[in-house]
């Protein structure tokens, strides 16, 4: 049995994170920290809650014994926080600051959603903070990081991004006549989460085929949470 835990469990990504570690007979706790308490009643669904994010380090280093695996699926948008320096503070400082707390707390696989154009040496706020993210959390030493690098997410999110809303729209109206029409360049909310998954729990089994540090494009997204993924 496998003890977890989640932070960004609300959002688009992590919510399906979170429903398929709950679906899972293998998976005895799920851990959440975040601003506002998941809508799932599972037993097996520990929550977390305080609208100060300082204090989310802390709440994850009180977990006891500590998660085999965490998955971060955080983050915000420019327009949400209000500013890049802002947006930074989430999807940068926060993450890094939570992901550091799992390794010293014992957390033996970190799982980390990130973005198909995470760069740490581009010019472009987004890509580069996203880059230096997986840089940084590559250094820490995790018995196994796995770093999850979807193309444009499908799904309908709760926060309003119009410029992203059509092009959703587009890739739902295009998957319609076949995943192979939009799977190089946009994936469904929940085969990113289940893919997650799946390389989470595989990671912790360990094995000659997991590398230490494992990054997971597009393609491999799909065979891990469509392809080949078994509940």
């Amino acid at each position: 049995m496998t003890s977890t835990a989640v932070v960004g469990s609300t959002g688009l990504v992590g919510s399906h994170i979170l429903s398929t570690l709950l679906s899972l007979p293998s998976i005895s706790s799920v851990h959440t920290i975040s601003r506002r308490t998941p809508p799932n009643t599972d037993t097996k669904l520990h929550s977390l809650v305080d609208q100060d994010n300082t204090q989310w380090a802390p709440k994850l280093s009180s977990i006891t014994p500590p998660p085999s695996i965490f998955f971060s699926a955080l983050g915000t948008t420019k327009g949400a926080a209000g500013s890049v320096a802002a947006q930074r503070l989430i999807d940068y400082d926060l993450n890094l600051s939570l992901a550091q707390t799992a390794k010293s707390s014992g957390v033996k696989v970190y799982v980390l959603i990130s973005t198909s154009g995470a760069n740490s040496k581009s010019m472009i706020p987004y890509p580069k903070m996203k880059g230096e993210l997986e840089d940084k959390v590559k250094e820490l030493g995790f018995e196994h990081t796995v770093i999850l690098r979807p193309g444009l997410i499908v799904g309908d999110r709760t926060e309003s991004r119009p410029a992203e809303w059509v092009i959703r729209k587009i890739a739902g109206g295009m998957g319609m006549l076949g995943h192979g029409f939009v799977d190089f360049w946009a994936q469904d909310k929940d085969v990113i989460a289940k893919a997650a998954v799946a390389a989470g729990m595989k990671a912790l089994e360990g094995g000659e085929g997991v590398p230490k540090v494992w990054e997971i494009g597009q393609g491999e997204v799909v065979k891990l949470g469509r392809t080949e993924w078994k509940a």
